[in-house]
């Protein structure tokens, strides 16, 4: 498939670090938080998941999801009763409606008795009928709440298992320079003031920076290079709110997590006025692209859609422990440039292929030694079929650092936000078919990667283009060509760049 190669005042909201725990099943189930964004309900799938119970369950299994044994077959058991409420409520109002004709026909013969007798009957059914609309509302707020727990499927090529069983697909770029810890990129940006750590702990705490001089000109040039890159792929340039309603992060699937037990999902919410819906810092530009579709139904002619957005992303990052949180390496902020598609059914593999290859393209432009993960099940979250990762290799850190990530989501994100298409209307004889005979409007399959997370590149490029002098002092940074035309100011202004 895949080519192989060598986050109050009374006026402004304020900030804080909500830390959730997922809550097992109950009996009764937590209510449905009333959508801020006035979108219809998640459209979730309850036949497939009540037809296959074992596969279903086997898959959460897999993919490590926070489910109690026997949750799947609840939520099953629990769409046989709803769908048994409903038939009564749907009984209980035809009969009210045939009551009704009854009292029109009664009053018109001005028969008296039976004209009351239908009366009694009608007050009767209407007690019924509005005790059934409460208890069916409750019963299919509790499946909902049940289902959304379900991760997405996942692809049968998928390995099983956790991160360590992921499968090298390719591996790309010049050979990998051994390990070295002198080219660890926080040295390096000290020695060449190009990081600002103490400052961005005084202002803000630990994880958060300031990006000096050439780095602050390296994530221009990586952002604008990347974007230029989708461009020519046919993606259209978005730049997205940073701040999202936590109805579309959820609705998404972004619940970030550790592996705590049990796992800690982290956000950073703005505090709102009680009526004002609730906000959150987006954890990706993902999100905000794909609330731009919501609500909405598209011709399957014009699709697949593919944007381009460049944002900020927000983590909390819980659990982080250790090299993976000094520098650059995981930080709290930081700029992200997102590729996003909406696409049929039909089309969602193909275009899986197309971004990967997209990531590809902007990685072979940097010189950067990298590979190509199949990643398995246990790292494909909520909402993701089929992912595939790319690593770079970081000598200073002496491993490879996960640089972008494809995800297909499928119908995942568009039965949660209301993404459909309509196909073309079939013909019979050259005669088109009414629109009322055809079926109900497809859900769209949602697919998004990374065309660049700047800090991760940033240490990948400096941990790799680094240049020492005889003394073992760093003098310069070799940077790539590819990003010379991206270069905004002199081209070498502190003669610390060479550009190869």
């Amino acid at each position: 498939m895949l080519s192989r190669c060598s986050a109050s005042f009374s006026r402004s909201p304020v900030i804080s670090c909500a830390v959730k725990r997922h809550r097992p099943y109950s009996s009764k189930a937590p209510p449905i938080p009333r959508s801020s964004t006035g979108l219809p309900h998640p459209r979730i799938d309850y036949r497939a998941i009540a037809e296959n119970i074992v596969k279903k369950s086997n898959n959460a299994i897999n993919r490590k999801s926070p489910l109690p044994a026997g949750a799947i077959d609840h939520v099953a058991r629990t769409y046989t009763e709803y769908k048994r409420l409903q038939s009564d409520l749907n009984a209980k109002r035809n009969a009210r409606s045939i009551v009704g004709e009854n009292i029109r026909r009664a009053a018109d013969k001005g028969d008296v008795e039976g004209k009351n007798a239908a009366l009694a009957e009608a007050t009767h059914l209407k007690t019924e009928v509005t005790r059934l609309e409460a208890v069916v509302a409750e019963v299919e707020t509790e499946l909902l709440t049940l289902a959304l727990a379900i991760p997405n499927d996942t692809h049968p090529d998928s390995p099983l298992g956790p991160e360590s069983a992921a499968v090298t697909v390719s591996t790309c770029g010049p050979s990998p320079i051994p390990a070295n810890p002198e080219r660890d990129h926080v040295s390096i940006c000290r020695k060449l003031d190009l990081l600002d750590l103490e400052s961005g702990s005084t202002v803000t705490g630990s994880s958060w920076y300031y990006l000096l001089n050439e780095a602050a000109l390296l994530e221009i040039a990586l952002t604008n290079y990347a974007i230029s890159v989708a461009l020519k792929r046919g993606f259209t340039p978005v730049l997205t709110p940073d701040v999202v309603r936590s109805d579309i992060a959820n609705r998404c699937g972004f619940q970030p997590r550790d592996n705590s037990d049990p796992p800690l999902q982290q956000m950073y919410h703005l505090h709102t006025p009680p009526a004002s819906p609730e906000l959150v810092l987006s954890g990706t530009s993902e999100i905000p692209l794909a609330g731009m579709f919501a609500n909405k139904v598209f011709s399957s002619t014009i699709l697949p859609l593919k944007v381009v957005g460049m944002g900020h992303s927000f983590r909390a990052e819980a659990g982080a422990r250790g090299a993976d949180t000094r520098g650059l390496y995981r930080v709290h902020q930081f700029t992200k440039v997102e590729l996003f598609a909406v696409t049929t059914e039909s089309e969602s593999e193909g275009m899986l292929k197309d971004m990967v290859e997209i990531q590809k393209t902007i990685l072979d432009g940097l010189s950067l030694p990298y590979r190509v993960l199949d990643m398995p099940t246990e790292e494909l979250g909520a909402s993701a079929y089929r992912k595939f990762d790319m690593e770079a290799w970081m000598p200073g850190r002496g491993s490879w650092g996960e640089v972008t990530s494809v995800s297909n989501c499928t119908d995942y994100q568009a039965r949660r936000l209301h993404i459909r298409y309509r196909r073309p209307t079939p013909k019979i004889m050259d005669t088109e078919v009414s629109p009322s005979t055809t079926t109900a409007l497809p859900f769209a399959h949602t697919l998004n990667g990374t065309a660049v997370a700047v800090p991760r590149l940033i240490v990948a490029l400096l941990e790799n283009g680094a240049v020492f002098d005889v003394h073992g002092e760093v003098t310069r940074i070799r940077l790539p060509e590819t990003l010379k035309p991206f270069w905004v100011g002199p081209q070498n202004g502190r003669g610390i760049i060479e550009w190869v």
